[in-house]
């Protein structure tokens, strides 16, 4: 059935917990403490189906079980193929390892020269500074180290990685990622801010987070303050689905924008869940309602057990294609793979040039039009007037 969106619709209040004190539910350490982190729990509310049943009993050994309260109010309970429950609750699927998947899909570990750093692109690092997030994707790229489901045993050397940052020149980006970093205390992240803040050769500091998504109420004023104080700090949130873009998101990302904070968004193209040209155009259209610009489309990661995830490529070429030329410009996100084994992201684009000469190019707009743009200049035979002066007369210089 093709997706409809329903542009009024953005999801408020306290859902299966109305009883609790407002001041509780706003509270994102409230949140945290009352996740549903085990399948009794799920089922006093839902009726898990057998797939499901069979995840959870997995799902200790391969990446750990948690939802806050507030986005299991976005799942319908009604439907197994709810975009949100695929996203959150454990499915018989995360056990079969296909023969391509890689536990370390990106190749992080062999470019970390200390724990928690990966340096693989010459001019920025990317700073893992905690393995636990508010709640855990199923098909999570870092699933063998968040958690610690899989005994991975990583533990942050803030030091370690500061004193590489500070030691080498040429990083002057850093990405601050884990687990979610916005899990960290205000008084640690403050710290981890103005550390980097103070070594001379980082100009842009940057977190990916989706705490906006699970648990916008860490977005508080305390938190928007650090932010103002250390700015500019780019954060890219991670929403897959416009069921995820809720009143109390779009509140959330208006405070981190007056803040000063540049806000971008990533998504990963998942089966049954944003697949869909329709999906993708609602999900974009929100994003930019709430001051968020569409950043990266991923192609899922080969991490181990996510096969059942897996969206052909050319089913994310046709997305673009149908957003490019059909909506604003800011609302269409660049299609990348990150090259398996850690050769970095590569955008993959529809085909929209036909042939390159050495006279012209000769390529096709969004619908289909061929046009052709010359590469070579050739002077006009006769005359041509601009005012009074003739513009191929000896001499002339332009105006």
């Amino acid at each position: 059935m093709p997706y409809h969106e329903d542009r009024s619709a953005w999801f408020e209040g306290q859902g299966l917990w109305p009883h609790v004190p407002a001041s509780d539910w706003n509270d994102w350490i409230w949140q945290l403490k009352n996740r549903l982190t085990t399948a009794a729990q799920l089922e006093e509310h839902m009726t898990l189906t057998p797939d499901e049943k069979a995840g959870c009993l997995f799902a200790s050994q391969k990446l750990a079980l948690a939802i806050t309260p507030y986005f299991f109010n976005l799942i319908d309970r009604e439907d197994p193929d709810c975009p949100i429950r695929k996203q959150v609750i454990p499915r018989a699927g995360e056990a079969v390892i296909s023969e391509e998947e890689m536990l370390d899909s990106l190749g992080e570990d062999e470019h970390s020269p200390v724990a928690g750093l990966v340096h693989r692109y010459p001019d920025r690092v990317l700073f893992l500074v905690t393995d636990r997030c508010a709640a855990y994707c199923r098909y999570c790229t870092r699933s063998r180290l968040v958690s610690n489901a899989q005994d991975y045993n990583f533990h942050p050397e803030y030091e370690q990685g500061l004193r590489y940052i500070e030691q080498h020149p040429e990083i002057r980006d850093v990405l601050l990622s884990g687990g979610d970093p916005l899990l960290l205390s205000d008084r640690k992240l403050d710290h981890l801010l103005s550390r980097l803040r103070a070594i001379k050769h980082v100009e842009f500091i940057r977190i990916g987070s989706r705490i906006p998504v699970f648990l916008p109420q860490r977005i508080t004023p305390e938190l928007c303050e650090i932010f103002k104080r250390h700015g500019p700090i780019w954060i890219s949130i991670h929403t897959n689905h416009p069921k995820e873009a809720t009143a109390a998101l779009s509140a959330a990302c208006e405070r981190l924008s007056f803040a000063g904070v540049p806000l971008g968004n990533q998504s990963v193209l998942l089966k049954g869940i944003n697949d869909d040209p329709e999906v993708m155009k609602a999900l974009v259209h929100r994003l930019l309602r709430m001051r968020v610009r569409p950043y990266y489309l991923y192609q899922m990661d080969l991490i181990t057990g996510g096969s059942h995830f897996k969206v052909d490529v050319r089913k994310g070429i046709e997305i673009i294609r149908a957003l490019r030329g059909h909506t604003t410009g800011y609302a269409v996100p660049q299609f990348v793979i990150d090259a398996p084994g850690g050769g970095g992201k590569v955008p993959i684009n529809p085909d929209y040039v036909e042939e390159i000469t050495d006279d012209e190019i000769v390529f096709r707009n969004y619908e289909g039009d061929v046009f052709r743009y010359p590469l070579k200049s050739t002077p006009r035979k006769e005359p041509v007037e601009a005012g009074l002066i003739t513009v191929n007369e000896p001499g002339f210089a332009g105006l």
